[in-house]
């Protein structure tokens, strides 16, 4: 490549430094990984002073003194990552860290954690795939998860209780920040609503918080047999053991979070008319199925927010046959289920709720 001007040489650089910042852009996870794995964000969130220095921060962690000096790195990257705050102390002139609001969801103890799901994602179980892409492309495994493991995901967490319990926990804390976030903002969603079915909810969080927020709502949590095996209801809960594909108890509302997007469309089509059937079984008006999901949309000026779309869609293809969808796609997949009329409310950050009606 010639460098005929200034201009050319410029350009030349900035793309050899975007090729060098995509390259190792997995490093911001490894990191992210190591800190919740020292507890850095706990020890941070139980210091007594908004702001923890340097010297206390290393001195309570669990590491080799010898790597001491490590431990200012590591923050640095972390503070320019957007979690933490950083500030020289006056007296020593040291730096001194605070949690972002980032930051924050990565306390363990925090109810909206978000550790869990970290923890799962980077796993070295659940990025051995990742290496396998290419050659995902050159072969016939239905995904690049099978070409790393030989088998679906949740076959292979079905043998291995390390990773069953990784992706447990996970989905417990993300149906907590999603119920939370619902019940408080979005609460007008169950309006009118008496009965509702929660499809694939796993151990039934969402089902749960609902339930307590709406006494007089009968609800269900409908999931595998093994899954609510021992799982026991209250006065309006009840766990139903079943297959989503072959039957979905009758009710006003039936609630899909983060289950469709597992899925293919023509899986996703079978799914909906399945749900379909429950909200017509007992002929009332204005049921509804209420699905969680992302709606991605390339045109939107949050580029961080389109990144994370994209981002879970490859995972989505990686992990499962399923796909992050756009609105044209939903409504092909909606219209295609029978259902005449939905609404979409863009409220849940990178998530949406869409509501579908018969």
């Amino acid at each position: 490549m010639d460098l005929q001007n200034e201009f050319e040489a410029n350009e030349l650089f900035r793309a050899h430094a975007h090729v060098w910042n995509q390259t190792y852009n997995f490093i911001n996870s490894m990191c992210l990984r190591c800190a919740v794995q020292l507890g850095i964000p706990d020890l941070i969130h139980k210091h007594p002073q908004p702001f923890m220095s340097l010297s206390q921060l290393t001195a309570s962690l669990p590491i080799n003194p010898a790597k001491t000096n490590g431990v200012g790195r590591l923050m640095s990257i972390l503070t320019h990552s957007g979690f933490f705050h950083q500030k020289k102390l006056h007296e020593e002139e040291e730096a001194a860290y605070a949690l972002t609001y980032a930051g924050r969801l990565l306390v363990k103890d925090n109810p909206l954690s978000m550790t869990s799901s970290l923890l799962l994602s980077l796993d070295p179980i659940q990025m051995e795939p990742w290496h396998h892409l290419s050659t995902w492309f050159q072969n016939d495994d239905p995904t690049a998860y099978h070409t790393a493991h030989g088998m679906a995901i949740w076959k292979y967490a079905s043998h291995n209780p390390k990773l069953n319990n990784l992706f447990n926990n996970a989905m417990l804390c993300d149906s907590r920040l999603v119920s939370s976030a619902m019940l408080h903002e979005v609460k007008w969603t169950f309006d009118g609503i008496e009965s509702l079915v929660d499809v694939g909810g796993g151990t039934g969080t969402m089902a749960k918080a609902i339930a307590q927020s709406f006494p007089a709502m009968k609800c269900s949590e409908l999931d595998l047999p093994h899954v609510v095996a021992g799982l026991k209801g209250t006065n309006n809960l009840n766990y139903v053991g079943g297959d989503m594909f072959k039957a979905i108890p009758n009710a006003d509302a039936v609630l899909l979070k983060s289950v469709l997007h597992d899925w293919s469309d023509e899986e996703c089509v079978r799914i909906l008319k399945k749900c379909k059937e429950a909200i017509s079984g007992n002929g009332k008006r204005g049921n509804k199925v209420i699905i969680i999901d992302m709606v991605v949309d390339q045109q939107n000026k949050d580029h961080e927010l389109v990144e994370t779309q994209l981002f879970l869609d490859m995972l989505m293809m990686v992990l499962s046959t399923g796909r992050e969808r756009s609105e044209k796609e939903w409504v092909k997949l909606i219209c295609s289920a029978g259902f005449t009329n939905y609404k979409i409310s863009r409220l849940l950050g990178s998530r949406s709720i869409m509501e579908i009606y018969p």
